[in-house]
Formats: C-alpha cells, structure tokens, sequence
C-alpha cells in the first residue's frame, strides 16, 4: 500500500476511533459527571486489549498490514490517549481529590497491562 492510501486508512480509522472515544465518554459523563477518569480508564483499558490482540493477529499472519494499520494506528489511536489520561489525573489533583488520582493512576497501569496480556492469550487461542 503506497503512503497515501496508508494515510487515508489511517485517518478513517482516527475518525472511528474518536468517535467511539466521544461516545464512551458522554455514557460515563451521564453516569458520573463530575469524573473524568471513568472514561479515560474504561477506553485505556479497552484499548490495551484490543491492541496486543490486533497485533497479534496481524504477526501470526492473521490480519493484513492494512487491517493492522487501520485498526491498531487508526481506531485505537483515536479510541486511546495518554493526554486523556493526562489530563484526567491533573483534574483530579486540583481538585484536591488524591485519593482517586492515586487510584486512576496505580488501575491504569495494572488494568492495561493485564489487558494487554489477555489480548495476548485471545490472539494465541485465535491463531
């Protein structure tokens, strides 16, 4: 696939991948409107799976270069953030509320990595 048709893959998959990120925020905002960590952990952690199993696929052969780049560059990239996480954490620290910035902060590295290895596993029993 030559560079531009990578980049429009790319970029529709961005678009999706915001798109969803924008719906997961608005559900937990109705649920917990005075939160923004809710949101940012619930999608880091969805997308640390879905990630490692694209990936996954995609190095077993499963998936083509263009399936990858579009789902793991394109969506996950529009769906996942660190400056979500980010800003998130800093919310809640001028808030004052530590307790839940330390919480957010210690789930998200936990969360993520363990999610990361169970896409891991579903892409090994998938393969």
């Amino acid at each position: 696939m030559d560079f531009f048709k990578e980049m429009l893959v790319v970029s529709a998959g961005g678009a999706l991948g915001t798109a969803l990120r924008f719906g997961v925020n608005a559900l937990f905002m109705r649920w917990t409107p005075e939160n923004v960590v809710w949101p940012t952990l619930a999608v880091n952690v969805i997308g640390s799976f879905l990630i490692t199993l694209v990936a996954e696929l995609a190095a077993g052969g499963l998936l083509s270069p263009q399936w990858r780049v579009f789902l793991t560059t394109g969506i996950m990239g529009g769906f996942t953030t660190y400056s979500a996480f980010n800003h998130a954490m800093v919310e809640a620290i001028k808030r004052g509320d530590y307790g839940n910035a330390a919480m957010n902060g210690a789930l998200t590295v936990v969360l993520c990595l363990a999610a990361g290895f169970a896409g891991l596993y579903a892409a090994s029993k998938l393969a």
